[in-house]
């Protein structure tokens, strides 16, 4: 269902509607009786744009917003105790008495976890997200829902610390970070292990990048020279250590609080309206969305999403290009293409379509009533990536 979206710009300190009639359409899921109340149903808007160096946000606000108090995220259930993740092995040994429930493994596995929800609320799981410790650091390999209730789940996960196998504690923490796009399109769309590790060294492709260019800019920028550094001194590819050590973290922290910054500024003058996702753009191309159920979902998960595009922004810089309102609205126009499907009866459904190098994966809740929680658009790298002298 096509609907009409309003286009504003954030600039200048100043709130200014642009008349330009767009449109905006239903995202829900095709050939489902069920409706959701996420993308497109809840008459959203792109605002923006919110500019810094080579990163451009375009804030989505919808006058409507769902209840999503009932889920919990995965830091905060980590935090609070809520959720045990563990390597598969030593949760066997120390719970199962030598009995190997089916999926499980004797063993500690690189790319599957155990998951235990004892809290009071389902746990949402978002691909990219890191948890610390064990073995090795891992980030969550697709987006799902975890109920309550339900028994140990073998997590799917990639490694993000190649380099590492030992650990004190099989039990993992909160990390409070997501990678950036380039890695977290290799777990969630592309399910690739030797990709992300390749990625957090910043061999793979980028998001985007569908052109080659050699570009000189005085942003900050992470070059593969500095990244080899900040490996060298972790001592393994941990991707926190690289991209939280000096000078990558320090300069990274800039850009975030600058369009932070930018961005409270900005969203602080809308009236009867709530942020409830963005559209991110690297120079002049757009490559990446997360949409979500709620404003209050979306600034869950804003502070370490904000911190994965500027890493982003950094590897791959960009002078004197910038995209356009035009641009924002073009990036989520509906697609049709090759679908896979997953479902847990009663608790999710996951949707994943793509169409050339554009992706979108869907998640939607069932229960108590079904609604999108997470909407995620991605532009694949394209053939070359960009040369940074």
């Amino acid at each position: 269902m096509w609907r009409k979206l309003r286009v504003c710009s954030l600039g200048g300190g100043v709130l200014m509607f642009l008349s330009l009639a767009l449109t905006v359409f239903d995202l829900g899921p095709r050939g489902s009786s069920s409706r959701t109340a996420g993308p497109g149903s809840s008459g959203w808007q792109i605002v923006g744009p919110i500019r810094y160096q080579n990163l451009t946000i375009f804030p989505v606000v919808s006058s409507e917003n769902a209840d999503t108090s009932g889920f919990a995220t995965l830091d905060e259930a980590l935090a609070h105790g809520d959720v045990i993740i563990s390597e598969q092995g030593d949760y066997l040994r120390r719970t199962r008495g030598g009995r190997i429930p089916p999926g499980f493994s004797t063993g500690p596995q690189v790319n599957q976890l155990v998951l235990v929800n004892r809290g009071k609320r389902p746990v949402l799981l978002l691909a990219g997200e890191v948890v610390s410790g064990g073995k090795q650091d891992r980030i969550i390999g697709k987006d799902r829902i975890v109920p309550t209730g339900a028994a140990p789940l073998p997590l799917d996960v990639f490694c993000v610390e190649h380099g590492r196998w030992t650990g004190e504690s099989d039990q993992f923490s909160a990390a409070n970070l997501m990678v950036h796009p380039s890695v977290r399109v290799q777990a969630a769309l592309e399910e690739d292990q030797s990709q992300v590790w390749a990625a957090v060294r910043g061999e793979a492709k980028s998001v985007g990048n569908s052109e080659s260019a050699t570009v000189r800019t005085t942003a900050p920028t992470i070059s593969r020279q500095a990244l080899a550094g900040a490996i060298a001194a972790a001592g393994t590819q941990d991707y926190q250590k690289i991209y939280k050590s000096s000078p990558i973290g320090a300069s990274v922290e800039s850009v975030t609080e600058e369009l932070g910054r930018r961005f409270d500024r900005a969203t602080l003058l809308l009236k009867g309206e709530r942020v409830v996702g963005v559209i991110a753009a690297f120079g002049d191309e757009v490559a990446w969305s997360d949409l979500f159920a709620s404003s209050e979902l979306f600034h869950s998960y804003w502070p370490k999403l904000l911190r994965s595009y500027a890493v982003e922004a950094m590897t791959r810089p960009g002078a004197g290009k910038t995209a356009s309102l035009n641009d924002a609205r073009d990036f989520l126009r509906p697609i049709i293409g090759h679908l896979e499907e997953e479902s847990e009866p009663g608790v999710y459904e996951w949707r994943k379509e793509s169409v050339d190098r554009l992706w979108e994966i869907q998640l939607t809740a069932l229960s108590p009533r079904p609604v999108t929680l997470h909407y995620l658009r991605a532009l694949r790298g394209g053939q070359q990536d960009f040369i940074v002298p």
